[in-house]
C-alpha cells in the first residue's frame, strides 16, 4: 500500500464541468445529500472545495453556509484547505466532495477539518473508488494525466480507518455507480439493481457520513477496598511460641553459680 502523503501536486478540479460525466456525478451526490440534509442540525456548515460549493444544500436546516475555494466563483471565502481561517470547533457540518482524491496530504487535510469541527458534528466525504471501472481506467497511460483519473483514489475502508483514528464514527457508507456511464443510464441502473449488493464493492463512487464522537470528562471515584492481611498458621504459631518463651524467661530467670 502506497503512503497517503505524496510529493506530487495534483490538479484539483474546481467545477464539475472539468470532470468526465461531471453533471451526472454531481446529480448522484445531490440525490444522496438531499436524503441527509433534513437529518443535519446546527448553526454553521462548511463546503470545502469548488466541487462541494456547487452541490446544493438548500433543504438543510443549517442557515449559515460557507463555500471555501480559491478558483470557483461561488466561493465566499478564499483560503487553502490546509490552513482554514476559522477558530477551533466552528462548524457543525463539513462537506468534502472529492477533496481527498486530489490532495497530496489527505491526513493533514482531515486533521485541519477536525480542528474546526464541533463536538458531535458531521463530516460528509465523497470520492472515487480505485476498485472500480473508474479506478481501472486510471491505469491507462493516455488517461493518467487527465481529470478525473489524474488524482489519487482511496478505498472507502481506508478512508473509514482514517476517520476512526480521528475518533469519528461512520454511520453511513454507500458505494454506487457500478457503471459510470451517462448514456443509457436507465439500462445501467437497472443492471446494477439486478446485481444487488454482490457487486456494491466495485462501485465507482462512495458516499460516507461520519460523526465526531466525544466522551464526557466525568470524574469517577475509585472504589478502595482494604485487603485482609493473610498470615499463615505456621507463622502465627512461631510468633506466639517466641512470645511465650520470652515471657517465661522474664518470669523465671535462670540461676547462675557463683565462682569460688
Amino acid at each position: 500500500m502506497k503512503p497517503a502523503r505524496s510529493r506530487k501536486k495534483f490538479e484539483c478540479p474546481y467545477t464539475w464541468a472539468q470532470l468526465h460525466n461531471g453533471d451526472w456525478l454531481r446529480e448522484s451526490i445531490q440525490t444522496r445529500l438531499d436524503e441527509w440534509c433534513p437529518k443535519l442540525f446546527g448553526y454553521h456548515m462548511l463546503k470545502l472545495g469548488g466541487l462541494s460549493s456547487e452541490i446544493s444544500s438548500c433543504t438543510c436546516n443549517i442557515q449559515h453556509q460557507v463555500n471555501l475555494d480559491i478558483q470557483n466563483p461561488l466561493h465566499n471565502v478564499i483560503a487553502d484547505g490546509y490552513n482554514l481561517p476559522f477558530l477551533e470547533k466552528s462548524f457543525d457540518v463539513v462537506v468534502l466532495s472529492h477533496q481527498l482524491d486530489y490532495s497530496n496530504d489527505p491526513h493533514r487535510l482531515l486533521r485541519e477539518v477536525d480542528r474546526v469541527m464541533m463536538d458531535d458534528g458531521y463530516i460528509i466525504i465523497t470520492g472515487f473508488n480505485p476498485f472500480s471501472i473508474t479506478g481501472l481506467a486510471s491505469l491507462l497511460p493516455w488517461r493518467k494525466n487527465s481529470l478525473p483519473w489524474s488524482g489519487r483514489m482511496y478505498t472507502p475502508n481506508r478512508v473509514k480507518d482514517w476517520l476512526g483514528v480521528l475518533n469519528y464514527e461512520v454511520i453511513h457508507c454507500d458505494t454506487y455507480a457500478l457503471f459510470p456511464m451517462s448514456k443509457y443510464q436507465a439500462m445501467w441502473t437497472w443492471l446494477e439493481n439486478s446485481l444487488g449488493g454482490c457487486a456494491s464493492f466495485a462501485g465507482s463512487q462512495y458516499f460516507i457520513v461520519a460523526r465526531k464522537r466525544t466522551y464526557p470528562l466525568k470524574p469517577i471515584k475509585p472504589h478502595w477496598h482494604l485487603k485482609r492481611r493473610f498470615s499463615p498458621v505456621g507463622a502465627s504459631f512461631r510468633t506466639n511460641s517466641r512470645r511465650t518463651q520470652h515471657s517465661n524467661k522474664a518470669a523465671y530467670p535462670l540461676k547462675t553459680e557463683k565462682a569460688d
